[in-house]
């Protein structure tokens, strides 16, 4: 997996923001993995990873690892937590139910959270990686269902859609803002990569190993995006499987307001396509 990590030369006060920035994401992502190194030294993950990211999710995420399937398809499945920050005691969660952790020492965000796990997962020896989310929306009893075109060799890369299947959510403030950004980012991102696909803000989804190695990731939130976009100009072949999706069982989101989640999305596709292009 590409993970860009050239600092460039400070020139004014952003670019000396910048740099630190990425010095600090560097340090946390290595002292991150020097503790599950040293936690775990001679882990060796199963052919399915469910890797789940999670920030201030304790509430949450118990309920979602108790459902988490012990194989798939025949295939022993295994799970890591990436805590991006935060003390709540999500660690302590993980171990009673089974689930091997990596901890962040602070919050660097949801992409730089999921890189971390995809990395360990390839050097780990994981043949698939499933990601869902830690706060309930995701049912871990649809991973058979997502993960088995790529097990068939039918896809290398399966998003969960909420448009194929059941968005629970309901009908509050914001809620319709939400679904119109749905179908507006699908249109967009399809328009740029030729692929007819319902939903491309879902971050349940399951790929091949290989794919993982393959593509490029560099943004720290809104991963989904970037990593569609990616995929796709390396010709890696994308599909979709319905999903019922829940209200979150408990707590707000991390993502921010939907007028904030818009146009950052927005400015991720844009970065992305123009960086693939070149």
């Amino acid at each position: 997996m590409g993970v860009s990590e050239l600092i460039p030369v400070a020139k004014g006060p952003r670019d000396r923001f910048e740099r630190r920035y990425r010095e600090m994401k560097r340090l946390g992502t290595d002292l991150a993995r020097q503790d599950f190194e040293s936690r775990y030294p001679d882990v060796a993950f199963p052919p399915v990873l469910v890797l789940v990211a999670s920030f201030l999710e304790a509430d949450n995420i118990g309920a979602v690892l108790a459902a988490v399937p012990a194989e798939v398809d025949g295939l022993r499945t295994s799970t890591l937590v990436v805590i991006d920050g935060g003390d709540d005691g999500t660690e302590d969660i993980c171990s009673e139910h089974g689930a091997l952790f990596a901890k962040l020492p602070v919050n660097l965000g949801h992409g730089v959270a999921l890189r971390l796990g995809y990395e360990l997962a390839i050097s780990k020896g994981a043949k698939y990686v499933v990601t869902l989310d830690a706060d309930g929306q995701n049912d871990p009893q649809e991973i058979p269902s997502l993960l088995a075109p790529v097990v068939a060799d039918e896809a290398d890369f399966v998003i969960a859609s909420r448009r194929l299947g059941v968005d629970n959510t309901g009908e509050r403030a914001g809620d319709q803002l939400r679904k119109t950004g749905v179908l507006v980012f699908a249109a967009v991102i399809n328009r740029l990569t030729h692929q007819k696909l319902t939903d491309t803000s879902n971050g349940f989804r399951a790929l091949r190993i290989d794919v993982l190695k393959d593509v490029l990731l560099e943004q720290d939130q809104y991963q989904t995006a970037e990593l569609i976009i990616s995929a796709a100009s390396r010709g890696w072949r994308i599909a979709e499987r319905p999903t019922v999706w829940h209200p979150r069982a408990s707590g707000e989101s991390k993502k921010g307001s939907n007028l904030l989640y818009g146009p950052r999305y927005a400015s991720v596709i844009a970065r992305t396509w123009l960086r693939e292009r070149r």
